[in-house]
């Protein structure tokens, strides 16, 4: 690294004018007057809300780095490269600057130019003379490192300042990765937004970050067609969209939904839970089948004709032509909803034609209003009545005979009992509807009306949806594209995901590109080392995260006879840098938040934020998923096992938990530990 004051004076120079220009960009969208150029309220209210939003993305974060990179390339690009000049230089940052005479002095890292920064190597310099990554503390530019690419006499080494931007200790919601995307990674960012992916990756991989940082390319190389089709993260709960939340907004984007799956499916209110047995099947994609048969049951062939009175004259539709109407609608297999608004124009068309051979001129609206009329709305109510979703999931889960009637040579008889509600609703609204139950309300109420499709779709920890959970999500991005991001290792549900393949195809993604992502840039060495025991216990075959840290970590196993012991080991933790997380299973997390209360220790539950005064939080393992600690507390990992319905689910639970860690770990347990850990 330089110790040059010149060029360190030179850069902070750089960021000081970079800032000034930035915030005159925001000044002068601060100073527009749009009072001469909005025909009516509704417009200046659209336009007022742009503007708006384009100031919050044009906000200075002080305490974060304006841009982090420069690039000099050798040669000036030619006309099919990108732009620049002889001896051109890029600084890459989180966002576009430009200067009062619109020249840029940040480049955007998701713009073509930018590239380099991220895939430029010895090997394959792409035409860079110098890459440049910059070290802040704070707001403020502190140090430089420079890779002579095109220079043979340069070994090739590891960036400390990378380094130390990945082990950078946390505290509040979770940050963006923009300054240390890897090729691989940024490959998968940059994928186009035509074709869907699904990013396989263990712990500290970053395929949570990749998929915000996709999410944020997408809206910069698509903007104006996703900003008409819309974009969706979708996590696993609240707490952890809370920690994600402000990953977007740091890159500028602010127009991004985010939800969990029981937030898209939210068609009846939640009352009540399933045991597991009654959820994987209410889960399975065979329910999809139940419900569509469900569905087209209320459908009755006539038996008689319709009679449409115009005037003096009488119109007969005979039962036989009705019939092939249904049929022909049937054979379709469109929408119930949409074939019982398309009946009544048939029958209407029925009766024009007669019309026509009678030697009259019906036109459109004689055949409306034929559609419309008693008659016709009466055969079509009797024929296709009208389908409540929520009312027929009801029936199916409280009349036994109904069920066995649509899942025949679906479900077994054994598992037809197991879904059927021992005490029988009255109605929708008394119903103590499970999750399972709110996923099923969804999909019948798409094979009555279609769902709205969205541009895409990011699912991360998709590891633990049910195939009719993946069907829901699918319904989402039917005509566009999907991120599914997660870690076959940490389902924990029941229904967990066996393959990628065979979850693709329940997403309706089946032709989705699958990659994996096996560099370890989060969790220490020898953290991810003795999480990896597992495994083979929980998912033989994958491939195991490879550390790339320098830094092994800090890690220990402590047996222990009492509570105070756990909070003694927050209490060291908490003497370093950074945030903390006690891990417990849920059973135990009443008695470890008494003690930590006795010993006047704050805590916060996760997705509270934390601060610099209060950085210890007290995690249920149930909710560990897709967060991370600078430190971590492990308490009793066999109680964490013994927590889940079976053996290999309590397992993943475990390795979720192990692979919190970015500095260091502590296990604690009075307990024997689980045997799957032992030294292999």
């Amino acid at each position: 690294m330089s110790t040059s004051v010149d060029p360190l004076s030179r850069e902070r120079s750089h960021l000081a004018a970079s800032r000034s220009a930035l915030r005159a960009m925001r000044e002068d969208v601060e100073a527009l007057d749009i009072r001469d150029v909005t025909a009516n309220w509704v417009n200046a209210e659209v336009l007022a809300h742009q503007i708006g939003e384009r100031i919050k993305a044009l906000a200075d974060l002080s305490d974060t780095p304006l841009f982090f990179g420069r690039l000099d390339y050798l040669h000036a690009p030619g006309a099919a490269k990108a732009e620049g000049a002889e001896g051109e230089r890029f600084y890459i940052g989180r966002r576009h600057v430009h200067d009062a005479d619109g020249d840029p002095m940040v480049i955007d890292w998701r713009a073509p130019v930018s590239q380099p920064f991220y895939r430029a190597s010895k090997t394959d310099p792409l035409d860079i003379g110098l890459r440049r990554r910059f070290g802040y503390t704070g707001g403020d530019l502190t140090a430089y490192e420079d890779e002579h690419l095109s220079d043979p006499a340069e070994e090739a080494a590891t960036s400390k300042l990378l380094q130390q931007e990945i082990e950078r200790p946390r505290v509040g919601p979770m940050r963006d990765i923009v300054a240390t995307i890897q090729p691989e990674q940024d490959e998968i960012v940059r994928s186009d937004l035509a074709g869907s992916l699904c990013v396989q990756g263990g712990p500290g991989t970053g395929k949570t970050a990749v998929g915000l940082h996709r999410v944020a390319y997408l809206l910069y190389a698509h903007r104006e067609r996703l900003a008409r089709t819309g974009t969706l993260v979708i996590g696993p709960n609240k707490s952890f969209l809370h920690y994600i939340e402000q990953v977007l907004p740091a890159l500028g984007e602010l127009e991004v939904k985010q939800a969990t799956v029981d937030d898209l499916v939210a068609h009846v209110e939640v009352r009540g839970t399933d045991e597991a047995a009654a959820a994987v099947i209410k889960g399975d994609a065979r329910m999809a089948e139940v419900l569509r048969r469900a569905v087209r049951s209320h459908v009755t062939l006539p038996t008689e004709g319709v009679v449409v009175v115009r005037g003096s004259r009488r119109w007969r539709v005979a039962a036989y032509e009705l019939e092939e109407m249904v049929r022909e609608l049937l054979d379709r297999d469109i929408r119930y909803g949409a074939a019982r608004e398309a009946l009544p124009q048939r029958i209407a068309h029925a009766v024009l034609v007669q019309m026509e051979r009678s030697g009259e001129a019906p036109d459109d609206r004689v055949q409306d209003a034929v559609a419309r009329s008693a008659a016709v709305k009466a055969a079509v109510k009797e024929i296709w009545p009208p389908v409540d979703p929520a009312k027929l999931v009801l029936r199916l889960l409280a009349d036994a005979e109904f069920l066995a009637v649509h899942a025949d040579g679906v479900l077994t008889e054994d598992e037809r009992k197991t879904i059927l509600w021992t005490k029988p609703a009255r109605s929708v609204k008394a119903a103590r509807w499970s999750a399972a139950d709110a996923v099923l309300i969804d999909e019948t109420t798409d094979l009555v009306q279609r769902t709205h499709s969205l541009g895409h779709v990011v699912i991360d920890e998709a590891q633990d949806l049910s195939p009719m959970q993946y069907r829901a999500v699918g319904r989402r991005c039917t005509t566009g594209s999907a991120t599914v991001l997660g870690d076959l290792a940490q389902g924990t549900t029941p229904w967990a995901t066996r393959s990628w393949q065979e979850a693709l195809t329940h997403l309706g993604k089946a032709e989705a590109h699958i990659e994996e992502l096996t560099a370890g840039f989060r969790v220490p060495t020898d953290v991810i080392t003795y999480a990896s025991r597992l495994l083979p216990h929980i998912a033989p075959g994958l491939t195991p995260v490879a550390s790339i840290r320098e830094n092994p970590g800090f890690f220990a196993v402590r047996d222990i006879t009492e509570d105070s012991q756990v909070i003694g080991a927050c209490e060291e933790l908490l003497r370093n840098e950074g945030s903390i997380g006690l891990i417990a299973a849920d059973a135990r997390v009443p008695a470890l938040a008494e003690a930590l209360t006795a010993a006047g220790l704050g805590f916060l539950a996760p997705g509270e934020e934390t601060t610099y005064e209060t950085r210890l939080t007290l995690v249920p393992a149930s909710l560990a998923k897709g967060l991370e600690y600078d430190y971590v507390v492990l308490d009793e990992p066999q109680a964490v096992v013994d927590g889940e319905p079976d053996e290999r689910t309590g397992l993943r639970r475990l390795y979720v938990a192990l692979t919190r860690a970015v500095s260091g770990l502590i296990v604690t347990h009075a307990a024997p530990l689980p045997p799957q850990l032992a030294q292999p």
